[in-house]
């Protein structure tokens, strides 16, 4: 009976740090700056394999839809271009954001309304901040064109939506005073091995 209550418990402390781990949330933010571009976009992940909230504030934008992507490179070092291409770890064609062969970076269009100004707020499925996926780290790009969302006819259209020239960048970087991401493996292991020694403890006592 005392190894039933033990395993009754190491599974309800697994449960509940599951629990916590599937609660945390989670916070990015970019500073994009162009010639003529300014802005910021936030990202919101309130747990761990939850969709991405993303709000965009942009100004100095022509009035329109201009592509809008993550690239695989937080590199800024020659300004937007050494971001990369869009970040792709699938290895799949450019699409739609509801598309599903697109690659993780495609977040589609924003559209600058009539003053250049874009705030907008949309939740996407496929990009994380944690896991093989994260974008933390990864470039941010906001381009002269519109995305055709990979069904043009320009040779581009299936890598880059032929947004065109990317006008503005940055870099994606945690957003507060966080010393351990609430879903990094290491904060997964560290909360498994608590609960792996606390069983082992409750056994040998009611033993």
């Amino acid at each position: 009976m005392h190894s039933h209550f033990a395993i009754i418990v190491t599974l309800a402390l697994c449960a509940v740090s599951a629990l916590a781990q599937k609660s945390a949330t989670m916070e990015a933010i970019a500073y994009l700056e162009g010639a003529a571009v300014r802005g910021n976009v936030t990202f919101i992940q309130n747990g761990c394999s939850e969709n991405v909230h993303v709000h965009v504030y942009l100004t100095g934008l022509a009035p329109g839809k201009h592509g809008f992507h993550v690239h695989e490179k937080g590199d800024l070092t020659s300004g937007c271009l050494s971001t990369g291409g869009h970040f792709n770890p699938d290895k799949m064609d450019h699409g739609a954001p509801g598309d599903e062969v697109r690659h993780v970076g495609d977040l589609g269009n924003v559209e600058a309304d009539a003053n250049g100004v874009v705030d907008t707020t949309f939740t996407d499925h496929l990009i994380s901040l944690t896991g093989k996926r994260t974008i933390i780290g990864r470039g941010l790009v906001v381009h002269e064109l519109t995305d055709d969302l990979g069904k043009g006819t320009h040779p581009d259209s299936k890598k880059t939506g032929n947004a065109g020239g990317r006008l503005a960048c940055g870099v994606i970087g945690v957003n507060g005073n966080i010393h351990e991401w609430p879903c990094s493996n290491a904060a997964v292991k560290v909360v498994s091995l608590f609960a792996f020694v606390l069983a082992v403890f409750i056994s040998r006592v009611l033993s």
